[in-house]
């Protein structure tokens, strides 16, 4: 009795390690790429402070490799977008649709700039879709007001 109890653990020991590749089932082949990506729903300040903006947009799902990157060009003359802000982003394949969202650091208080976003492939290649020029004015700095109950 044993025996056949041994064989039949042995048998299924070995067909687990042979026909089962965990690390395979995990990992998804990249998708195809689109054809043509294209934004669905156009740039927009999602927060502004004196020295940090946020922008976010989205796209049509681009494919490609699993890990993307949200960019925006910048600068404060809409004719030289002299600085790039990356943001990473792993795409969800089973979606139509992927929203990037991009933290611009550093930035002056009560000025005005001018950006393009982009999206690419972790290996570097643009996804081909470039936004029309938008522009954003960042606020004031706040300013820390003692308690008037303190007196």
């Amino acid at each position: 009795m044993t025996r056949p109890i041994l064989k039949l653990v042995m048998t299924t020991a070995i067909a687990v390690a042979i026909f089962s590749n965990p690390v395979a089932a995990q990992v998804p082949p990249p998708a195809e790429r689109a054809k043509r990506v294209r934004i669905v729903k156009a740039p927009e300040l999602e927060m502004a402070a004196g020295h940090l903006t946020i922008i976010s947009w989205t796209t049509n799902n681009p494919g490609g490799t699993d890990d993307h990157y949200g960019v925006v060009h910048y600068g404060t003359d809409p004719k030289n977008l002299n600085k790039t802000a990356k943001s990473p982003i792993r795409l969800n394949q089973g979606h139509p649709t992927t929203t990037f969202r991009v933290r611009l650091d550093d930035l002056e208080s009560r000025t005005t700039y001018y950006y393009r976003v982009d999206s690419e492939e972790s290996t570097g290649r643009s996804d081909g879709v470039k936004s029309p020029i938008g522009k954003f004015t960042t606020p004031a700095p706040e300013q820390v007001r003692a308690n008037p109950a303190r007196g």
